[in-house]
This record gives C-alpha cells, sequence and structure tokens, in this order.
C-alpha cells in the first residue's frame, strides 16, 4: 500500500513538472529579434572624397568605407563628385571595385 501511494506521488510530480516545461513558452515566450546579423559590418563616411592609393598609384573622387570587422579603409571609385559611379558613355549601371586606402588597428584600442 505504501508503495503504490509513492508510486501516484511520484508521478503526480512528473505531471506537475512536465506541465511547468510545457506551458512556460505560452506564459513567457523567449525575445526574438527583428534584425539579422547578416551583411556587412560596413561604417560608409558620408559625402565623397578625394581617395589617395598608399603606393601612389591613384587618386580619384570616391566614398570611403571603414569595415568594422578587421579595420581596413576601403575606397569606393565614383569618379565624379557624385555619390554614386556614373559612366556617361554607356547605359548600364557601372561597378565600382573597392581598393585599399588604409587599416584602423581597433585591436590597439585594448590595451
Amino acid at each position: 500500500m505504501k508503495i503504490d501511494w509513492f508510486v501516484k506521488t511520484l508521478l503526480f510530480a512528473i505531471v506537475v513538472f512536465l506541465g511547468v516545461i510545457g506551458f512556460r513558452p505560452l506564459l513567457m515566450p523567449p525575445p526574438v529579434n527583428a534584425q539579422s546579423q547578416e551583411g556587412y559590418p560596413f561604417y560608409i563616411e558620408p559625402g565623397v572624397v578625394s581617395l589617395r592609393a598608399p603606393d601612389g598609384s591613384r587618386q580619384v573622387y570616391g566614398r570611403m568605407v571603414v569595415d568594422l570587422r578587421n579595420g581596413k579603409v576601403w575606397g569606393f571609385p565614383t569618379f565624379t563628385q557624385d555619390p554614386y559611379p556614373v559612366d556617361m558613355m554607356n547605359s548600364a549601371p557601372p561597378t565600382s571595385r573597392p581598393f585599399l586606402v588604409a587599416k584602423f588597428a581597433f585591436s590597439d584600442t585594448d590595451k
């Protein structure tokens, strides 16, 4: 008789704990992030600046972009003072290929 009472109490405790586990997401749902971390963590400098390659091979107008993952500063040539690349001779949209301008040592800020 004692074993029957013990088994029923144990089964009741199991049911209660499973109920708590089952109803917890309904009572306290986990937080949801609307923004994904995918994509490139870039900072795009506002405006158009004169970009100079470190080796002096080129100097053009363009946009400066800082890659926040590694501190590399990229220059995207626009060739004019427009904020985007323009090619008057071609009707297809031009593609601006970046070149490395400099690098920020973000890791030195931890020292």
